[in-house]
């Protein structure tokens, strides 16, 4: 037996021996993206990166990260799927390519030192060929010269084997996964990797960047050729241990066994639904997600509650999820320090989670019985009608489902489809124009409201206090957007502080570059911003003179005055205890 611990050390041992820096999971929270919700993939934190800035680190990077993937929330509760999971992943920017990335694969996969996977159980894949980018014979034949049999190896087209952009735009290109055959007999002659019948299980997958993908979903070729790697480690925790789910890892057990204790009634698969639904939403709320009907705190919110309706259905009494949520943060301290400052804050917003889902539960069913009111047995309850429960009052479309049985009626499912649809879009619509750090794109405006919140951030700490820190941003280059923490609404005379301050910083002409730097070094000069790495030595810090110093990726102006004049269009109310800026920066 290896336990996931193990696992997770001997990978970050591996590529260390191959000069690797070992740098920390980002947040779920994207810092670069706004065209999705959570960080999805390991590659996600690094897109600066792959499209060419300088990483503090180095070229070669490893590490465990935090995923969030809202699209496997309805297939969680079978073997494989999560919407929450750890990728361990390595990184070359610019420097090694696929030879030396897919040996170094073949080894830590095959290797006795390391896991000790017999070759045989191993089949590979390889990308088709397409009119974007050709057909992919360089790494079947490394593959083949490591002593992989030519019938393992197989050739699929973009759909299966082209990773990326992680939102619309940005670093892809083809691919190269490798699958574990679990040793169970053929679905069919046909049965091969592609197949869903679980015979063969994906466990790591080897992207070569080579291309960016643009708007008008035309591919360019990278300034450098990047490898972005990610091996999900409940999958080959589970692979390892001859398990054939990932419910039976050292990952799920103390949930599992917890939640059965909890439980009086058998249900299918809502232990594990509970399980994975409980450390996704713990993740999220370490990571600065509140519930809310909007963007992350809606999925949060629906994680949380689908999970109450599942400890419903197990015949689970009284709120639980807190003491699920302990054992969460008990697992996963060591890996993420932050738990411990937090495990009270995320245990109390589980309870008044629940709190509140027990009221809408009232309301909801108060509501449904006005809209059903005139509906016989055998009648159809629209689907808009349905949606409207599930959106206002939070009301799960199974327990809709549960009364309009006992009544003796149906529901529109596919109405309330089309309307749960529309409601995705709106989402992830919502996410292009609020996430944290974002940068809509990487024009020359944009850059220049990136700047401008550099010394708005200043600012407001010079002008409010230094409990003002950043809590989220979005850039375009028509306006900026900030948010950051603050108690109370800000009056006239401190707003025009605020704007005075940056112009007056603006004018002064600012030299403004970045210097690489250890942790203690940034924080012994008074350097501001989310960093937690307890892996990196060395980190990117910009500087405006004595007035601005950030740990930020990048990219900037070279001087405050490239930056124009900035104006303050609206301070608002944000969310509880956090206030919002909308800002425009205009041409001198």
């Amino acid at each position: 037996m290896i336990s996931s611990s193990e696992i997770r050390q001997k990978y970050l041992a591996f590529f260390a021996s191959k000069e690797h820096s070992i740098i920390s999971s980002a947040s779920l929270i994207p810092d670069n993206d706004p065209t999705v919700l959570f960080t999805t993939a390991g590659m996600h934190p690094l897109v600066p990166y792959l499209m060419g800035e300088t990483h503090p680190a180095g070229v070669r990077l490893t590490n465990y990260q935090k995923c969030v993937r809202t699209g496997d929330i309805d297939e969680v509760g079978d073997r494989w799927h999560l919407t929450f999971f750890e990728m361990l992943g390595n990184w070359s920017l610019g420097d090694y390519f696929k030879k030396e990335a897919i040996s170094w694969s073949f080894e830590f996969l095959t290797s006795k030192d390391w896991l000790g996977i017999p070759v045989d159980r191993l089949s590979v894949s390889v990308f088709a060929g397409d009119d974007d980018a050709p057909r992919d014979e360089e790494s079947a034949e490394i593959w083949k010269n490591l002593g992989v049999h030519p019938e393992h190896i197989y050739y699929y087209p973009k759909s299966e084997n082209w990773w990326g952009p992680a939102g619309t735009t940005g670093p892809c290109g083809p691919d190269s996964e490798m699958f574990y055959d679990v040793g169970i007999e053929k679905c069919s002659p046909e049965c091969d990797p592609s197949c869903s019948c679980g015979k063969y299980v994906e466990i790591w997958n080897d992207v070569f960047m080579q291309y960016n993908k643009l708007a008008d979903g035309t591919y360019e070729p990278l300034k450098q050729q990047n490898v972005d790697t990610g091996m999900g480690l409940e999958r080959i925790t589970a692979v390892l241990n001859g398990y054939d789910e990932v419910y039976k890892t050292d990952l799920f057990v103390p949930l599992m066994e917890k939640i059965s204790s909890l439980a009086t009634t058998p249900g299918d698969t809502s232990k594990e639904i509970i399980a994975d639904h409980v450390r996704a939403a713990t993740f999220m709320m370490c990571d600065g997600v509140s519930p809310s009907n909007l963007d992350q705190g809606y999925v949060l919110r629906r994680l949380i509650r689908r999970a109450i309706r599942h400890g419903r259905k197990l015949g689970i009494q009284g709120f639980f999820l807190q003491d699920l949520a302990d054992i969460v943060i008990a697992q996963f301290t060591q890996y993420y320090p932050k738990f411990a400052d937090l495990r009270s804050e995320i245990k109390l917003e589980l309870v008044n989670e629940e709190e509140k889902f027990s009221k809408a539960l009232v309301q909801g069913e108060k509501q449904f019985a006005k809209i059903t009111a005139n509906l016989k047995p055998g009648g159809v309850m629209p689907g808009e009608q349905a949606f409207h429960l599930f959106d206002t009052y939070g009301f799960p479309l199974e327990i809709t489902k549960e009364l309009a049985k006992e009544k003796g009626i149906t529901i529109d499912e596919d109405g309330f489809n089309d309307f749960y649809k529309q409601h995705q879009d709106l989402s992830r619509a919502g996410a292009q124009k609020k996430f944290k750090g974002g940068l809509a794109d990487a024009s020359w405006e944009t850059i220049r409201g990136h700047t401008a919140t550099h010394l708005l951030q200043s600012a407001l700490r010079q002008v409010l206090g230094t409990h003002v820190l950043q809590k989220g941003s979005n850039i375009t280059p028509e306006r900026l957007r900030f948010d950051f923490s603050h108690p109370e609404k800000m009056v006239p005379e401190q707003i025009k502080e605020v704007e005075d301050l940056v112009n007056e910083k603006i004018k002064e002409g600012i030299e403004v570059h970045y210097e690489i730097m250890s942790v203690e070094q940034a924080h012994k000069i008074g350097a501001i911003g989310l960093f937690d790495d307890k892996y990196a030595e060395k980190v990117k810090v910009y500087i405006m003179g004595d007035f601005s110093k950030e740990f930020c990726g990048g990219p900037h102006v070279n001087n405050t005055q490239e930056v124009g004049h900035f104006k303050i269009i609206k301070e608002e109310a944000c969310s509880a205890g956090v206030r919002r800026i909308k800002a425009v920066v205009e041409n001198i």
